[in-house]
């Protein structure tokens, strides 16, 4: 359950990041909503989580999945580039976020 919990966490990550910079400075009230509420729930799984899971592995795999997600998100929906290198080093991260998960 605490897996489950904590990489719902890592998704929740990518919703505050995305909703940050939608915000554009707190200037924009939904967004800004947004962001608060995704970041709250994403501290409150990530500590609950923590109770079981050790706190390098949790907070490294919390970080990898928000980083991955919050970068797909720009290529997606930003307009960011999707070059063979920014993909190589995604499925780089992914990769080390699932051998935390297999050697924990």
């Amino acid at each position: 359950m605490n897996w489950i919990v904590l990489v719902i966490s890592g998704f929740l990550e990518t919703v505050w990041a995305a909703s940050l910079s939608a915000s554009r400075g707190f200037s924009r009230p939904v967004p800004s909503v947004v962001f608060a509420g995704s970041l709250a729930l994403s501290m409150i799984g990530l500590a609950y989580a923590l109770r079981t899971i050790p706190v390098g592995t949790g907070y490294a795999v919390w970080v990898g999945i928000g980083a991955v997600g919050t970068a797909l998100y720009g290529i997606a929906a930003a307009g960011e580039p999707a070059t063979v290198a920014r993909i190589t080093c995604l499925v780089l991260i992914v990769a080390g976020v699932a051998g935390l998960k297999v050697f924990s």
